[in-house]
């Protein structure tokens, strides 16, 4: 069953893009958002959009990591041809997915997003259609008052 809001973040660990362990603690804002495969036309919009709002998730003091089944070098592809700024996870094996709750029944993660703070889940969104995703996530942080923008 996928994480709810009040959760405790899991402890996860996973190679990004460039083959780095991360190891992300989830004290401060962060988004984590579940992603089917890299360089597909959904997945494309997501990430180019969370690319676009990337500045800005920044500037409120919030990390982004996408996650897919896709490995290092799927990501590493993705990452070149996108131009994206952002970290993104490999879990070839779904351990993150499963860590999440996040479905893999279709093979690959169903897309699913998380708000963590304080080492807890704040915000999840499931059956998240990726035209938008980015900019909604970021408005319903600062809407509630979880982030700010600095001046």
């Amino acid at each position: 069953m996928v994480l709810e809001t009040g959760d405790d973040a899991p402890e996860i660990t996973a190679p990004n893009q460039d083959g780095e362990t991360v190891s992300p603690a989830f004290d401060d804002p962060t988004v984590v958002y579940f992603y089917p495969r890299d360089d597909t036309p959904g997945c494309t919009i997501e990430a180019n959009q969370f690319q676009r709002e990337y500045d800005t998730y920044r500037d409120a003091g919030v990390e982004v990591y996408g996650v897919s089944t896709d490995d290092v070098d799927s990501h590493r592809e993705f990452c070149e041809a996108e131009g994206l700024e952002f970290e993104l996870l490999a879990d070839p094996e779904g351990d993150l997915a499963d860590r999440f709750g996040v479905d893999r029944s279709g093979g690959t993660a169903a897309r699913t997003t998380f708000f963590l703070a304080d080492g807890e889940v704040k915000t999840v969104y499931e059956n998240v259609d990726p035209d938008g995703h980015a900019r909604d996530v970021l408005g319903d942080a600062l809407e509630d008052g979880s982030v700010t923008l600095s001046e």
